[in-house]
């Protein structure tokens, strides 16, 4: 009589396309995507405009030491046959030159230092923004999101973010700057090699930045196979004791050496790539640079050039050389970037199901709890057949009402749109007369108590996992609901409170994390407990035990129980029969019985069992 909803929670990889690559995971095709990082550039003004102030300086720094060493050059002819002079000339010109490189190194520090925490800032503050707005999406998005997808952009994408601001960025800066300033001071040591040179640059270029487009697509699938790999150890990592029941360690290690062999090929495949783009500007540049130097040497041995003249040309194109090179490098990273952000705003771009309305009805000061569902007809995506099927129910303040069914007759989906987690495209949901579409959903979900069938805990103590519902944590209150769920005891014979759960609570038995979930509900002050299995894992005496908790929780407050055990049916005020998305039979234990029909058989069936 269990209801799982087979439909919304199948395995993940099973919507996934072909070739095993993530969901609607988009490609980058150009630099487009990093427009999302320019609120958060304007946010931070004051730093990049610090970092900025001292890329200049520093660069402007390092491209007046090439003047400085032609000046040296030259200084043979300025002391005019005067050694002693000569001396004086060198040492002069040394000086600047070591002064310079001084300079240069302290303000590329302090341009360091700025530009990466820039960088850092600027991922925290995205990371943030990211995992707040995955918080706000509904569980249907998060269902077409491959296991592990989700935590791969806020990780691995947001650090290749990082690296991008924290150093690819500022050395592609700094890198097209000197570029920039080498190429312009050879116009003014020697503007005819200078425009020599400029006119080969085309020619360089262009084959660099069609390679970059093939680097970007390969990148993007080597992220793809990187979160392949990710999603399969998670999966197999949060299930490690089924997976050694079944002793699966070795297909499950085949799974992800096939996934981390599919990263590993395509960053080979872009690995190939840029080596063959760093090629291309080795040859086309440096070959380009070596021509247009052996032309300064003619001009310098015909006198229509200074020696200094030609040592100062030789050191900008080396500047200019290494600088194309450099860029060649950084715009792979840049094309990664570039991808991860694209990925990055697929989230936040994602527009939450769930929104509050522009003026939300407020819910009555005091909220009885009269909860109703009036003719509500909700389907799972783009399936055929409806979860709930003109579904009408009307609960009482203060009613006990039990939901069974066979499993997939929809009783999880009544709390789901209960909790309003999904809104009904047909119908209405009320509670105290306010629809659950005209309220904000924070308001309206703080009307509830749940403690789902699976039991899901998290990484800590007790205290933390009881007190999640609220923000306000009394331990007092915290040990009144561990005690009501008989979860206390056990607790006891540990830390008490302080108790550490393990990761997910896996220290503890499939009991006693149901009594902590239970806790978990109890804690809230809530008018209406939604209770879904919640004896589903105890023996006899823990469930007797949980039966008497809730017995005592629903004093008061509206409570809707799904259940099997006619344990927990018993109690109820009421007893609703659900079969294919709609309510078949509804009554007391015994009046159901009498009749003959579904639940009798259920309870039948369940007696046989026993």
């Amino acid at each position: 009589m269990t209801d799982t909803d087979s439909s919304f929670t199948e395995d993940r990889r099973a919507t996934e396309p072909a070739g095993g690559e993530a969901i609607n995971r988009p490609k980058a095709k150009s630099l487009k995507p990093l427009a999302l990082l320019m609120p958060y550039v304007a946010r931070h003004w004051v730093t990049v405009s610090i970092a900025l102030v001292f890329l200049v300086a520093a660069a402007a720094v390092s491209l007046a030491i090439p003047l400085l060493l032609g000046s040296a050059a030259d200084a043979g002819q300025a002391a005019q046959g005067s050694a002693e002079e000569l001396l004086a000339l060198v040492d002069r010109a040394f000086l600047w030159v070591a002064l310079a490189a001084i300079l240069s190194g302290v303000l590329g520090a302090i341009r360091f230092y700025f530009v990466s925490r820039f960088g850092e800032r600027i991922a925290a503050d995205l990371r943030k923004d990211l995992y707040a707005h995955l918080l706000k999406l509904s569980p249907r998005y998060h269902s077409q999101m491959r296991s592990g997808e989700a935590v791969s952009r806020l990780t691995a994408d947001i650090t290749l973010i990082e690296t991008f601001l924290g150093s690819s960025a500022s050395l592609a800066a700094r890198t097209l700057l000197t570029t920039t300033g080498a190429l312009t001071m050879m116009l003014v040591v020697n503007w005819k090699l200078g425009l020599t040179l400029l006119a080969m640059l085309p020619v360089a270029v262009l084959p660099v930045m069609a390679i970059g487009r093939v680097i970007r697509k390969m990148s993007n699938r080597a992220q793809s196979r990187l979160a392949d790999a990710g999603a399969e150890a998670a999966e197999a990592l949060d299930a490690i004791e089924l997976v050694q029941a079944y002793n699966r360690e070795q297909s499950r290690l085949g799974a992800f050496t096939e996934a981390v062999e599919a990263t590993f090929d395509a960053a080979m495949r872009r690995i190939g790539a840029r080596s063959l783009m760093i090629v291309l500007v080795s040859v086309l540049l440096f070959g380009g640079f070596v021509g247009v130097l052996w032309m300064g040497a003619r001009a310098v041995a015909t006198g229509s050039m200074s020696f200094g003249d030609l040592a100062s040309m030789v050191l900008y194109a080396l500047y200019a050389g290494s600088g194309f090179g450099m860029l060649a490098e950084v715009y792979g990273e840049v094309m990664r970037a570039a991808g991860a952000a694209d990925r990055a705003a697929e989230v936040l771009n994602a527009e939450p199901e769930i929104t509050a309305p522009e003026n939300p009805v407020a819910l009555p000061g005091k909220v009885t709890g009269a909860l109703a569902f009036e003719d509500v007809t909700f389907r799972y995506g783009d399936e055929a057949v409806s979860a709930l099927d003109h579904f009408s129910l009307s609960v009482k303040p203060g009613e006990f009402v039990a939901l069974v069914g066979p499993s997939g007759a929809g009783k999880t989906t009544v709390f789901r749109l209960a909790l309003r987690l999904f809104d009904v495209p047909s119908g209405t949901v009320t509670l105290d007369g306010v629809s659950a579409m005209q309220a904000d959903p924070r308001d309206w979900r703080q009307q509830f108590a749940y403690a789902p069938q699976e039991s899901a805990l998290f990484t800590g103590t007790a205290a933390q996992n009881i007190g999640f519902g609220t923000d306000t944590p009394d331990e007092a209150l915290l040990e009144q609901a561990a005690r009501m769920a008989e979860a206390f005891d056990f607790l006891a014979e540990k830390d008490g409170l302080a108790t550490d759960l393990g990761q997910k609570g896996r220290s503890l038995s499939g009991g006693q994390r149901q009594r902590i979930a239970l806790a978990r509900a109890l804690v809230r002050d809530a008018p209406v407990l939604l209770l879904d299995e919640a004896t589903s894992a105890l023996d006899s005496e823990s469930e007797a035990a949980v039966r008497r908790a809730i017995s005592n929780a629903a004093e008061g407050r509206t409570t809707l129980v799904i259940a099997h055990r006619l344990s927990t049916v018993r109690r109820a005020d009421r007893i609703i029969v659900m079969e294919h998305g709609r309510i078949v039979e509804e009554g007391s234990h015994e009046e159901l019985v009498s009749r003959g029909g579904l639940y009798a058989r259920l309870a039948e069936l369940q007696f046989a069992e026993g």
